[in-house]
């Protein structure tokens, strides 16, 4: 079948490592490293030139979908100062260095949207953009929500939205919702109440 993908299927080793890392970049949430690589043999025989490559290093991140007793979708309106736009969004935010994922989601639910939830699952995790950064967005499922406190942290512009699915799966479809990690989060929430599996882990 075209297309297909098998659940064995041998996925290759790092053809080689580098031959040089340089940190380029180190600020308080990423660190820019340039990769320099020697040429080679590519996995499937071809010649490989010497190459240069720059990677985002990233702590890694959480987003949340959280779902209130009525089942309408608490989301928010955040200003993305590196697209110069109001983005609808799940809340989300970077984890601390060795945090628990599921901690940092409860943080993050609070302080955003100032709900608490007192159910909160993992339903899966993703690489938000794996051609430039090793960034792993866990995805995690709030319910039986409380309101609290919101406490929004020094310089964050966002706003709470309160959305129903087919008003977010209409926003998706026009494109006013087009948040990555957005579209992937409902992704597996969309997967996981049609009867399927929670999403894999990565490490």
């Amino acid at each position: 079948m075209i297309g297909a993908v098998s659940s064995n299927a041998q996925v290759p080793s790092q053809e080689s490592a580098p031959t040089s890392v340089t940190v380029t970049h180190e600020g308080p949430i990423i660190r820019v490293e340039r990769l320099e690589f020697a040429a080679g043999l590519s996995a499937d025989g071809r010649v490989r030139p010497a190459m240069v490559r720059d990677v985002v290093r990233h702590p890694g991140a959480v987003t949340v979908i959280a779902v209130r007793d009525d089942g309408a979708l608490v989301l928010v309106r955040n200003r993305r100062v590196a697209v110069d736009r109001w983005l609808i969004e799940f809340c989300a935010g970077k984890l601390e260095r060795g945090e628990d994922p599921a901690m940092a989601a409860g943080r993050e639910l609070e302080e955003e949207t100032g709900y608490s939830a007192q159910h909160l699952v993992k339903l899966g995790a993703f690489f938000t953009t794996p051609g430039f950064s090793d960034e792993i967005m866990h995805v995690f499922l709030a319910t039986q929500l409380r309101p609290v406190a919101q406490r929004l942290e020094p310089g964050e512009e966002l706003e709470v939205v309160i959305m129903r699915q087919s008003e977010l799966e209409s926003a998706i479809a026009s494109g006013a919702v087009s948040d990555g990690k957005t579209l992937g989060a409902y992704l597996l929430w969309t997967l996981q109440r049609s009867g399927g599996a929670l999403g894999g882990d990565l490490s």
